[in-house]
């Protein structure tokens, strides 16, 4: 008995020491664990029978903290071991080897890092094995395949990567489940998984594995669940697949695999009930015999290549749940059969070339929750009985087809709707009063259609007045209907919950309602393109959750007020083509959230106030077509992330101030039409991001600065109808220029093409030519410029007489309005696959082609993905609020229920990896330098420029990093970003997502997030660039990394790490090795163990560019000798 009590208290004092070493947030050791109580009794705790020991310690979700503390080591009976689910961080310490009886280890879900301990391997009675969601990196290690007697292994969502052992399932040969998935694993799947006889469960998704599926998988005859979802396989399903009887549930989505749906698939996997299969590249038809699945609940067959009608037979699969057939290419009729799955909860059809009526059957299917029959060419009318069938329907997308006739009143029978989008259509008739019904209605989205409200005396919009007892509504979009009418009072009825109201082009009249205000939790009011008149209500200014106002092209009247300055999250104001007078109101230049402002198009007067030049933020401004004056303040410099400016066709004068020069990011300039004087700035030269300049119609004089030679990105130039002289530049962009872009100038000389007199050379004061000169040319060019001055004069009298319609420019009007999904399906021909750039963590890259002929890349997230919606977020959010030349533009964003993509800009040289890595390719050294200070620069920009709140990248890498058509680097993917807080160097976050191998060792252990990271990732990245070695390679093994290799081989081994291509024996060896031993040097500076002695990244691109312009010199000195 003695002896008992000892081994108790030995027990007791363990767990005491551990209740003392960890943080325990819900006090549940603390009101527990007590030694008035037996420890037995303690809560977690369970004893023996024979020897009262403890046996088995079970923690999970008892919110605790901290390192595991190494006395769990001294629980010798320990058996089970759980402690899931809590926030314990940190290596596993070595004393939990001594506990050799243990069979069951649960330590998922913390935030545990570092490498398996390689104690695990002579816990030989282990049966089951769980390290779910942490962060454990390198490979699986080899003695965890000691363990013969696992039978679970869990390692899912951790950094683990390598490829799969060859061995595992002949030195694991009890395995049942085997859960891999979310990882980094790469290389083929191995044929000897078949070993593994016991298989039930099988998870290897969302990895980097390549290949096909093994033949050899048909053995594993016990298996009832395989996902493979999320990987890179290829091929089509092996024949023996379907020998697997005993199967349930199969995921083979987000692949690229091909092939058929055999005939007799159903009846060799009788047991069949889930399906998953979307997101490959299947085709031909899906077979009838598909009924024959009668167990099957699933059916997921989006986004492949399957044509031909849908069976009738699909109706009888009794037991479907959710059908997702979207995304494909099929045609007909849509089977009445439907309406048998009276178990149907999701239908999904949406994007396929399905036609005729919406058969009423699916209306009376009472278990259904969405209908999504989206982008198809589905017509006719809806049946008048639609919602008295529908209790449970939350969700009913039709938009895109050409639906007729009226919207039915039945519609609102269905009380549980949430979202309803019937846009896109030709619906006709009245908005239904009845909507009022609909309690839970969140979405409405009628636009496009030809939809009318009713007559009433007053004109207005009695249909609103329903509509405002849907108490949770966020979302109205009307726009592009006949509606006319007038806004009423009553709008002001809807709740605080109405986010967003748009009535763009409605033929909406009158003035609107000061009523209005009292939307208070509305973020954006978009009433575009009608005939509203009056003035802007007061009340507009309540709006305190305001970041979008977009009134323009109507015939608004009166003064901007300056209640619009109280408007402080106000990110957008288009104003532009109204009739709005007086002076631009000084206070908007308070507004610090403003990113675009436009205002052109109307009467404005007076001087531009200066306290708009201390909007350091903003990305547009167009001013254009007012009547403007007074001179340009050299305080325009502050508009450092200035994307477009547009001042033409006003009054203003004066010198173009120089301090111009210094908006690095500036794309369009527009000083059209002005009275400026003065020559064009020689430091215009160093806008660097100029694509439009055009100072046309001013009374500016000298010569076309050379220095314009220099701007790459110049397209556009219009310097016509000034004084300018002197020949004309003829490098760079000016190639492309043609004769429009200098006509009407006072002595411009230059090629024939540009229809101006050739240059004069220059043969000193005794010319023979000059008397000749005088005789004849001076008197021709006298009366050139006679004529143009003259038509000068009309051009610009007819110019000031007309008021022009603003034209916005394509990247203004892109960024800032979303772009619907009939959009973005037309741009990439219906997701064609050929269009497909490639795959990513959250969902699919296409490139598109806009309706202008811009060419774009179209990044479609896979919402089924968790944290989808976050990445989306996040990079919308980063991405609207950062300029840089090398950061990859976002032109738009689709953002609809069940649909998200962002619009970016095309880089039609792919990837840095494709690049680095590829035998068809090759990058010398100064390209590759080039690009390292293209990338090294934009991390300054958004570690240090970019405003008070640092942007952190977290997952710098080759693949992310895309080159334009001039090789400049353009850092791309945002999504799993982090925008540090004011005044903040670091935040903290549970789950690290970055890729291993780049990550910062305080981000991946404690999950520190700061701008040193990116430094880190940073130099990592510069090593790969010259090494051409990945941080994965197969030769970095155990306490061997790219960083250690690099480190002891320099300086005298530095011929043995960098890319062999890059050194020769010419010339310039020398210069070569002197560049590339200063690079590394640099690389191990930003890679320092400790965050705080990595240099900043301002450091980093001033060494590299010092690097650059040394390696210049030594090169040329070299070519020299």
């Amino acid at each position: 008995m003695a002896t008992v009590i000892n081994n108790l208290t030995t027990d007791q004092s363990a767990l005491l020491a551990f209740k003392a070493d960890v943080t325990d947030s819900r006090s549940v050791l603390a009101n527990n664990w007590s030694i008035s109580y037996p420890i037995c009794n303690w809560v977690g705790i369970s004893c023996g029978a024979r020897h009262h020991r403890v046996v088995a310690l079970n923690l999970s979700s008892f919110s605790l903290g901290g390192i595991i503390p190494p006395h769990l080591g001294n629980l010798s009976f320990l058996v089970s071991l759980d402690i899931s689910e809590n926030n314990f961080y940190g290596h596993l310490p070595n004393e939990l080897g001594k506990l050799r009886r243990l069979r069951l280890i649960n330590f998922a879900y913390n935030e545990l890092s570092g490498i398996f301990p390689s104690w695990i391997g002579i816990l030989s009675r282990l049966q089951i094995l769980s390290f779910h969601n942490n962060s454990f990196t390198d490979r699986i290690p080899d003695f965890l395949l000691n363990l013969s007697k696992l039978e679970f292994l869990n390692l899912m969502e951790n950094s683990l990567s390598g490829s799969l052992p060859n061995d595992m399932c002949s030195r694991l040969p009890k395995l049942e489940k085997l859960y891999l998935g979310s990882n980094d694993f790469f290389g083929q799947i191995p044929s000897s998984l078949s070993e593994c006889t016991h298989l039930q469960t099988l998870w290897l998704a969302d990895n980097k594995l390549i290949g096909r599926l093994p033949e050899s998988i048909g053995n594993l005859s016990k298996l009832t669940l395989l996902n493979l979802a999320h990987n890179n396989l290829q091929g089509p399903i092996p024949r023996s697949f379907y020998d697997i009887s005993s199967l349930t549930k199969i995921d083979l989505g987000f692949n690229s695999l091909s092939g058929s749906l055999p005939n007799d698939m159903c009846s060799r996997l009788p047991k069949l009930e889930k399906l998953y299969l979307g997101s490959n590249d299947f085709f031909g038809q899906i077979p009838s015999s598909l009924s024959e699945c009668t167990h099957l609940q699933t059916l997921w067959l989006a986004d492949n290549k399957f044509s031909g009608r849908l069976p009738e037979n699909i109706g009888n699969l009794s037991q479907l749940t959710d059908l997702n057939l979207a995304q494909n290419n099929l045609q007909g009729d849509m089977p009445t059969a439907i309406g048998n799955l009276q178990m149907l909860e999701h239908l999904n059809l949406g994007m396929n070339n399905l036609s005729g009526p919406v058969p009423p059957t699916i209306f009376n299917i009472s278990t259904i929750r969405l209908i999504n029959l989206i982008e198809n060419q589905l017509s006719g009318h809806l049946p008048l009985t639609l919602g008295h069938s529908l209790p449970n329907l939350e969700f009913l997308t039709l938009s895109g087809n050409n639906l007729i006739g009226t919207i039915p009143n039945s519609i609102t029978n269905a009380s549980k709707l949430i979202g309803l989008d019937l846009s896109s259509n030709l619906f006709s008739g009245h908005i239904p009063h009845t909507f009022g019904n609909l309690r839970f209605l969140r979405f409405l989205n009628l636009m496009f259609n030809s939809l009318t409200t009713e007559s009433s005396p007053s004109d207005q919009w009695s249909f609103l007045s329903s509509l405002t007892n849907c108490r949770s509504l966020t979302e109205l979009a009307l726009n592009v209907n006949p509606l006319r009418g007038i806004l009423p009072p009553f709008i002001g009825n809807f709740s605080a919950s109405l986010r967003k109201f748009e009535a763009i082009k409605c033929e909406l009249k009158g003035s609107i309602p000061q009523e209005i205000g009292n939307l208070s939790g509305l973020m954006f009011l978009k009433l575009d393109d009608n005939e509203l008149n009056g003035t802007i209500p007061t009340t507009v200014g309540r709006f305190q959750q305001l970041q979008g106002l977009s009134l323009y092209d109507n015939d608004l009247q009166g003064s901007i007020p300056y209640y619009l300055c109280h408007l402080e999250r106000l990110s957008q104001l288009l104003l532009n083509g109204n009739n709005l007078s007086g002076a631009i109101p000084a206070c908007l230049g308070s507004l610090t959230s403003l990113r675009e402002l436009h205002l052109g198009s109307n009467t404005l007067t007076y001087s531009i106030p200066s306290s708009l030049w201390s909007l350091e933020y903003i990305l547009y401004v167009n001013l254009s077509s007012n009547s403007l004056s007074g001179p340009l303040p050299s305080s325009i410099q502050h508009l450092k992330v200035l994307i477009n400016l547009d001042l033409s066709r006003n009054q203003l004068s004066g010198d173009i101030p120089i301090t111009i020069s210094g908006l690095k990011d500036l794309a369009t300039l527009s000083l059209a039409g002005n009275q400026f004087n003065g020559p064009i700035p020689e430091s215009f030269g160093s806008l660097i991001s100029l694509e439009s300049l055009d100072v046309s119609s001013n009374n500016i004089s000298g010569k076309i600065p050379k220095s314009l030679e220099a701007l790459l990105y110049l397209k556009k130039l219009n310097v016509s109808y000034n004084r300018l002289e002197g020949e004309i530049p003829i490098k760079g962009p000016f190639r492309n220029f043609s004769a429009q872009s200098f006509s009407g100038n006072y002595a411009l000389c230059g090629p024939p093409r540009l229809q101006v007199p050739p240059c004069k050379e220059d043969k000193g004061k005794g010319s023979k030519k000059a008397p000749f000169a005088l005789k004849f040319i001076l008197p021709l060019i006298i009366s050139i410029v006679l004529i143009a001055i003259v038509i000068m004069f009309f051009i610009r009298r007819q110019n000031g007489n007309t008021k022009v319609p603003v034209k916005e420019d394509v990247l203004s009007l892109a960024t800032w309005r979303r772009t619907s999904y009939l959009d973005i399906q037309r741009a990439t021909d219906g997701f064609n696959e050929c269009n497909l750039l490639g795959r990513g963590s959250f969902g699919l890259v296409y490139k598109g082609t806009l309706f202008d002929g811009t060419n774009v890349a179209i990044k479609v997230f896979n919402l089924q993905l968790e944290r989808a919606f976050r990445t989306f977020d996040s990079e919308c959010e980063i991405l609207r609020n950062v300029r840089h030349r090398n950061l990859v533009k976002i032109f738009s964003s689709c953002c609809n229920i069940d649909f998200k993509a962002l619009v970016l800009e095309f880089m039609p040289n792919g990837s840095f990896e494709k690049w680095l890595y590829s035998y068809n390719y090759f990058l010398d050294i100064l390209q590759r330098l080039n690009i390292m200070i293209d990338v090294a620069l934009v991390l300054e920009y958004l570690h240090h420029g970019h405003s008070l709140a640092p942007i952190v990248h977290c997952d710098l890498k080759p693949n992310n990093i895309l080159l334009d058509e001039n090789m400049t680097a353009h850092v791309s993917d945002f999504g799993i970003s982090k925008l540090l807080g004011e005044g903040d160097d670091s935040v903290t976050q549970t789950i690290t997502m970055a890729t291993i191998g780049y990550m910062a060792p305080e981000y991946g252990s404690e999950g520190i997030v700061s701008a040193k990271c990116d430094v880190y990732s940073y130099g990592v990245l510069l090593m790969e660039t010259f090494t051409r070695k990945k941080p994965t390679d197969e030769m970095f093994t155990g306490e061997m990394s790219l960083r250690r290799w690099v480190k002891e081989s320099l300086p005298h081994g530095l011929t043995e790490v960098v890319d062999a291509n890059l050194v020769g024996e010419e010339q310039a060896f020398s210069a070569k090795m002197d560049c590339l031993l200063s690079i590394m040097d640099l690389a191990l500076d930003c890679c320092m163990e400790s965050p705080e002695q990595r240099i900043h990244m301002t450091d980093a691109a001033a060494e590299l560019k010092k690097i650059r312009v040394k390696f210049l010199q030594q090169s040329s000195v070299a070519g020299t000798n």
